[in-house]
């Protein structure tokens, strides 16, 4: 019931969002008509697209971003030709003689409507939709704590009640303001007598409006000339009706420092996957049975495979690796997963990557193929963009292994890197259990390389550090990032772990987008190897860039992405290997400058 609560009081604080001043003129635009047969069917036509269009949202696929952005551009032509025939009343006369009876007369104001016979039910209802297809967009902490939770638990009735919820309470703020806009529309209307004015003021707006969604200048310029941002209002409320705790729905760090993500399941990433390990005694005989192994079934493709079920696989000992392509700790484990199935796929063992996105952009599945063949995977990989096996297996970790023996029984598992020849012993007591012979004593000797090469641990004194203000910490200055919006960043002094921006950057939940050339992002850190997540802009053109470590060229410290100059280019969405320092480990100031504009940064992760 609380989150019903605070999903409706998130809804009705929209209408001082930003966002939502694009919207306002087409509201104010029925000021005057009957409420039950044009201001409540716009209302309600607005709540029910907005929650359907961010229901799509939380399904995550691709075809939902899609056919939501089609949609907003059939709404922007459908709103721009209503201002058109606002501004024009000749032309309205013209355009709606085709469509009077299919009731979609969209463009009559309070004063035409003796003489036009107003608006009909089902053309309120339409124009509704068109303008709650815009709405949609708009987006504060509280909306993001619903499409978090219901990416990782799937789309469900409940989801969509909550973000009905919410769309009903920004509808009943803008009906409020409609009743108070609609009263000062009439009295200016009978004090002045300037209504054909007006309307054509209301035409003029509502085009301006639609040019300036199609620009992006709603986020942009009406972002910044904006006096009221509710993001802070919003998280206040979430933090009074709903106290952070791991199991809800705001992302937050645990004592120790692991990444806990909305309800259920936590996910974490990170150095500290090393630290939350369960195994079974070291050097025991027998393996505990820890239940049965879960489904395989909602994966959204399978890549390397045909899709894979739990009853063909009976007989085969099976390894399981939770991993997905961006994340520092599955790239360093994933060279021993492709020596144990390379080496036991004659025995019987048979490994199964399944791929759990924790970005929007690792839900590309061109992404992954991509980074399956960079990587030199073989084996069959499951896209769980739903995290429909993830919640089968009630998963917690990347990566995260789970061996199940040959009787479809979960007999071990470990999360985070390390103890590898551990786990390899599973393997072969698992085989031999299932009456394999000869089934090698070794262990594989991996040698890898660049960001594949095993963490310096103990050397490792920064954590990872996500750039999205929605898991941020440690930014240098203590007010934090400005949220959502484009600001000017200037350089301070970081302490240790401290990280911060240069130059013009709009922050958003998950990573910070730079507006212009020539922005940096600068971490004063204590470890040998120095990653940083980023992708190239919408546009995906290349982005330039160069890296400096106590403001000097990396020379023999650079990574496998930069030269001994510090130059590099991003290509794509991945993890970027900046540094790989020489020599004894001290604190050093990192900073990474843009040469061009575009990039999305991510998250910083360290070995």
């Amino acid at each position: 019931m609380i989150l019903f609560i605070l999903a409706y009081l998130g809804g009705v604080l929209t209408i001082v969002s930003p966002c939502i001043l694009p919207v306002l003129p087409f509201v104010f635009a029925r000021a005057g008509q009957p409420f039950m047969r044009s201001t409540l069917p716009m209302l309600v036509g607005m709540a029910a697209t907005f929650a359907a269009v961010a229901t799509l949202a939380a399904l995550g696929g691709g075809w939902a971003v899609r056919a939501n952005e089609y949609g907003r551009y059939a709404a922007m032509a459908l709103l721009a030709a209503f201002g058109i025939v606002l501004l024009f009343p000749a032309l309205s006369d013209r355009l709606t003689r085709p469509i009077v009876s299919l009731g979609a007369r969209l463009s009559q104001s309070a004063d035409k409507d003796a003489r036009t016979s107003g608006s009909t039910i089902v053309s309120s209802l339409l124009l509704g939709i068109a303008t709650g297809l815009l709405w949609a967009p708009c987006a504060g902490p509280v909306l993001g704590l619903i499409l978090t939770g219901a990416a990782l638990q799937g789309a469900s009735v409940g989801t969509t009640l909550l973000l009905l919820f919410y769309a009903l309470g920004a509808a009943t703020s803008l009906a409020l303001a409609l009743l108070v806009g609609g009263r000062v529309y009439q009295v200016m209307k009978r004090s002045l007598g300037v209504g054909e004015w007006l309307r054509r003021g209301v035409g003029i707006a509502v085009l301006v409006a639609v040019v300036a969604i199609g620009l992006g200048l709603d986020t942009g310029f009406l972002t910044r000339a904006s006096v009221a941002s509710t993001a802070s209002l919003e998280q206040r409320l979430i933090d009074s009706l709903q106290p952070r705790h791991p199991s809800s729905v705001v992302m937050s760090k645990n004592d120790t420092g692991a990444m806990m993500m909305s309800g259920n399941p936590a996910m974490m990433s990170g150095s500290n996957a090393m630290m939350m390990q369960a195994k079974p005694k070291a050097g025991a005989d027998v393996l505990p049975v820890e239940g049965t192994m879960p489904s395989l079934d909602g994966a959204v493709q399978w890549l390397n495979s045909q899709p894979l079920s739990v009853s063909a696989l009976k007989g085969k000992v099976i390894l399981v690796d939770f991993w997905t392509y961006s994340c520092i700790n599955c790239i360093r484990a994933i060279p021993y997963v492709k020596a144990w199935a390379e080496k036991y796929k004659d025995q019987g063992l048979v490994v199964i990557g399944v791929h759990a996105p924790e970005f929007a952009f690792e839900k590309n599945v061109d992404n992954v193929k991509k980074a399956v063949g960079d990587l030199g995977i073989a084996y069959p990989v499951a896209i769980d963009n739903d995290y429909a096996i993830w919640r089968a297996f009630d998963n917690q970790y990347w990566p995260a292994h789970y061996f199940i023996d040959a009787q479809g029984r979960v007999r071990h598992h470990h999360f985070g890197e390390g103890e590898y020849d551990q786990s390899e012993r599973v393997i072969q007591q698992l085989l031999a259990e299932a009456g394999k012979s000869n089934v090698a004593g070794d262990v594989v000797d991996v040698i890898a390389t660049g960001a594949e090469a095993a963490s310096n641990a103990s050397d490792v004194q920064s954590p990872e550090t996500y750039v999205g203000w929605q898991r941020s910490e440690h930014f240098v200055d203590a007010k934090g990032t400005t949220n959502d919006a484009p600001h000017v960043y200037t350089a301070a002094e970081p302490r240790l772990n401290e990280w911060g921006l240069t130059g013009n950057w709009t922050v958003g939940a998950e990573n910070a987008d730079l507006n212009d050339k020539d922005g940096s992002v600068y971490f004063r850190f204590h470890a040998r190897d120095l990653h940083l997540v980023l992708g190239p802009g919408v546009d995906g053109r290349p982005v330039r860039f160069k890296v400096t470590v106590d403001g000097k060229a990396p020379g023999d410290s650079h990574g496998v992405d930069t030269d001994a100059d510090g130059n590099g280019t991003v290509t794509g969405q991945r993890l970027y290997q900046l540094l790989r320092q020489r020599g004894p480990v001290a604190d050093h100031t990192f900073e990474i400058r843009f040469l061009d504009p575009g990039v999305q940064a991510y998250a910083f992760t360290f070995g």
